[in-house]
C-alpha cells in the first residue's frame, strides 16, 4: 500500500523541493543502480518503494504547472496522473543510458500530466494559440493609445486586412466561453475547523460578497470601456436577451458581423477582467 502524498498546499509542495526530500531521492538513485548492477532490472518491492520517495517530486511538479492553469482544474487529478507517470518511469528506466532517474522521472510525469490536460482541453490548439495572439496585439494596442482599439488598428498591429482579421476573430469566437468557477473565490484547505469555529452554511460569505461586489464593479467598468458598438451589442444580447439576428436588424447590419462584434467585445471584457483579478 502506498503512503499518501503531501498534500498539495503543504511547505513540500511549493518553492522546492523540501532537502529530506532530495536526499531520500539521491538515496535511492543509489539503490536503484545497484539493484540493475546486481539483477539488471529494478525488484517489485523496490519499486514501490521508489514511487513513494518521489511523491514530492509529484507534488512539486504539479505545484509548478498549476500556477498556470484556472482554479477550477482538479490538482487531486492532477496528482493521480503524476503517480501514473512516475510508475511508468520506473518500469521503462534504464540506468545504462547515463540519466540520473530523477531527471527521466520528472520528464515522464511532466509529460503524464501535460498529456491529461490536453485531453480536458475542448478547444484545438490552433484555436488557442491564434485567440492569446488576438488577446495579445488587442492589449499592446490599448496600452500604446491608452483608449479602447478599434478593430482597424488591431489588424494593422497583426498585419492583416480587415477580411482576414474578420475570419482571425470568427475563427476564435468559440475560445470566448468562460467557466464561471474561475471568477469565484475557493479555498484549496479542505482540513476540518475546530467545533467551536464551524461556520453557519446557511449564512452568506462576506469575502464571497465583497469578492463578487469587486468582479460585477471590475465588469461593469469593463463594459463602460468599450467602444459603442461593442457596448451595445453587449447590452441588447445579455440584458435585452436579443438574439443575434434580432440586433443586426436593429443596427442594419448582417448576422455575422454582430457575431464578430459580439466576439470582439467578449474577447476584450475577458482580458480586462483577467487583470481586474490579478490587481
Amino acid at each position: 500500500m502506498l503512503r499518501r502524498a503531501p498534500p498539495l498546499h503543504s511547505p513540500r509542495a511549493h518553492g522546492s523541493l523540501h532537502a529530506t526530500a532530495l536526499e531520500e531521492i539521491e538515496r535511492m538513485e543509489s539503490l536503484i543502480r545497484q539493484a540493475w548492477q546486481r539483477h539488471g532490472r529494478i525488484p517489485p518491492e523496490l519499486k514501490e518503494r521508489i514511487v513513494i520517495e518521489h511523491t514530492s517530486l509529484i507534488s512539486y511538479i504539479v505545484s509548478r504547472i498549476a500556477v498556470r492553469l484556472p482554479s477550477h482544474v482538479d490538482l487531486e487529478d492532477l496528482h493521480n496522473t503524476g503517480v501514473i507517470g512516475l510508475m511508468d518511469a520506473v518500469d521503462k528506466y534504464d540506468p545504462t543510458k547515463d540519466c540520473k532517474f530523477k531527471t527521466y522521472a520528472e520528464f515522464r510525469i511532466r509529460g503524464a500530466i501535460l498529456d491529461q490536460l490536453r485531453s480536458l482541453d475542448w478547444v484545438p490548439r490552433s484555436v488557442r494559440q491564434k485567440s492569446r495572439q488576438l488577446e495579445q496585439a488587442t492589449n499592446a494596442v490599448e496600452q500604446r493609445l491608452g483608449r479602447p482599439a478599434t478593430e482597424d488598428e488591431v489588424a494593422t498591429s497583426l498585419g492583416l486586412g480587415m477580411d482576414d482579421f474578420h475570419l482571425l476573430v470568427n475563427q476564435t469566437r468559440g475560445v470566448s466561453m468562460v467557466n464561471l468557477d474561475d471568477l469565484r473565490g475557493q479555498s484549496d484547505n479542505d482540513q476540518p475547523l475546530p467545533s467551536g469555529n464551524l461556520e453557519d452554511v446557511n449564512a452568506e460569505d462576506p469575502f464571497a460578497q465583497l469578492k463578487q461586489r469587486e468582479l460585477t464593479q471590475a465588469l461593469a467598468n469593463g463594459i463602460a470601456g468599450l467602444p459603442e458598438k461593442e457596448r451595445l451589442v453587449i447590452s441588447l444580447y445579455y440584458y435585452e436577451d436579443l438574439n443575434l439576428k434580432e440586433i443586426g436588424q436593429i443596427l442594419g447590419i448582417t448576422e455575422s458581423r454582430v457575431c464578430q462584434i459580439h466576439s470582439k467585445a467578449v474577447s476584450r471584457l475577458r482580458s480586462r477582467m483577467r487583470a481586474a483579478m490579478l490587481n
